[in-house]
């Protein structure tokens, strides 16, 4: 699932231009990390040009800014939608390494991106306030761009790594 909300994040960076605005307002080459501890699954996104991100694969250096989720089952909370991002740091499950105006940004972005792929019900447990302005025409637009975004993402980079997988399975 980390996965997917690192390529989600990619994704509403080119489609939403709010999310867009949003990481504009932090400078090109501003690394952002999601992790769980002590040593469980992460993402780590990069600033370009734009306000878009772009996924960084084998990340060794320090983020600008690391959300760390405590453990597991906290990660587990938030991204299974039972507890938002803002209410899981009210709640001290995860922390933020990095400016907290920064971390606040994120927290915005994710709420929004959730509130374009999730079912309303479902999006209105997840994040803070369920924008008003968003109408159900853009909700799906962008929704599908998204997901077919991410869809795209996964084969072009996973596809390579699969495909003797897949050869040996079809030859079976």
């Amino acid at each position: 699932m980390m996965d997917v909300i690192g390529r989600g994040l990619v994704s509403t960076s080119f489609i939403d231009e709010e999310v867009r605005r949003e990481f504009s307002g932090l400078p090109v080459g501003f690394y952002i990390q999601m992790v769980v501890l002590p040593s469980g699954p992460s993402f780590t996104a990069k600033v370009i040009a734009g306000g878009h991100l772009e996924l960084v694969k084998d990340f060794k250096g320090k983020a600008d800014l690391t959300v760390k989720f405590k453990h597991l089952s906290h990660a587990f909370l938030v991204f299974s939608f039972q507890e938002g991002t803002a209410r899981a740091f009210a709640n001290d499950r995860m922390v933020a390494d990095g400016e907290v105006s920064h971390a606040i940004r994120l927290v915005r972005c994710l709420d929004k991106m959730e509130a374009l792929i999730l079912p309303k019900v479902v999006a209105q447990l997840a994040v803070k306030r369920y924008p008003t302005d968003l109408g159900l025409d853009e909700k799906l637009v962008k929704a599908v761009r998204i997901y077919r975004s991410i869809a795209q993402n996964f084969l072009n980079q996973d596809l390579p790594t699969i495909a003797p997988q897949l050869a040996k399975l079809v030859n079976k």
